[in-house]
């Protein structure tokens, strides 16, 4: 699997809609690569991700049913609520970043270098502190908690900056100027665990039910 990265052409409103000029030349993701797991419920998925010398925008839409969003803060496990996800690992070798985020734009993120699971989590890993988390702007289309699950069909979209700055706390210096035709590597996720109708679908297919595989990322090429 391959994707595209496009240079932004324009500054980035995340609150713009997913056709406007800013995102226009964005290449789109489809996450339809459902695990047999899953429920009947298949949402329809697409991401779109341009990039400047500040960092990476990413878009998401999903038509979706059966949504809700119980989790509210910072690295809470929005996986239970109606969720997209964004990992990626810089230049395709040492740790990776999992930008998950709730329908309702709260988030929970870290740069994990040992996906092995403990009793207590992963083997070896960070988590990005409030004041990092602080810096990701996010915008979301839907209220800030959804407590009550929306059965109708109903369509949804998430936006959100990750500032390089905020990577480099954890991955070193990012050479701006040299990301031009590089590679990266790194996946986009779907899930809703508690929701009534549960569902993992991701854009590269991975071998089980977990998303921690960077074996099984794809390749992110910026242009």
């Amino acid at each position: 699997m391959k994707y595209k990265i496009c240079k932004a052409v324009c500054r980035v409103d995340l609150a713009a809609d997913w056709d406007s000029d800013c995102w226009q030349g964005a290449e789109k993701v489809k996450i339809n690569q459902f695990r047999r797991e899953s429920s009947s419920h298949r949402p329809l998925v697409q991401a779109k991700v341009i990039y400047d010398h500040l960092g990476f925008y990413v878009h998401f839409r999903v038509a979706d049913r059966y949504v809700l969003a119980r989790q509210k803060g910072y690295n809470v496990p929005v996986c239970r609520d109606s969720c997209v996800e964004f990992f990626f690992q810089p230049f395709g070798q040492g740790g990776y970043f999992n930008f998950e985020l709730n329908c309702s734009g709260s988030i929970l993120c870290y740069y994990i270098t040992d996906h092995s699971r403990t009793r207590s989590g992963f083997a070896r890993y960070e988590k990005l502190t409030d004041d990092d988390l602080r810096q990701i702007g996010i915008y979301h289309t839907l209220p800030k908690e959804i407590h009550d699950e929306i059965g109708n069909s109903i369509q949804w979209r998430l936006s959100m900056h990750i500032p390089f700055k905020v990577l480099e706390k954890y991955t070193g210096r990012i050479p701006r100027m040299e990301l031009s035709g590089s590679s990266w590597r790194g996946n986009f996720y779907k899930c809703a665990d508690d929701s009534s109708h549960p569902h993992w679908a991701s854009w590269s297919p991975v071998p089980e039910l977990n998303f921690h595989a960077p074996e099984a990322f794809g390749e992110l090429v910026f242009e």
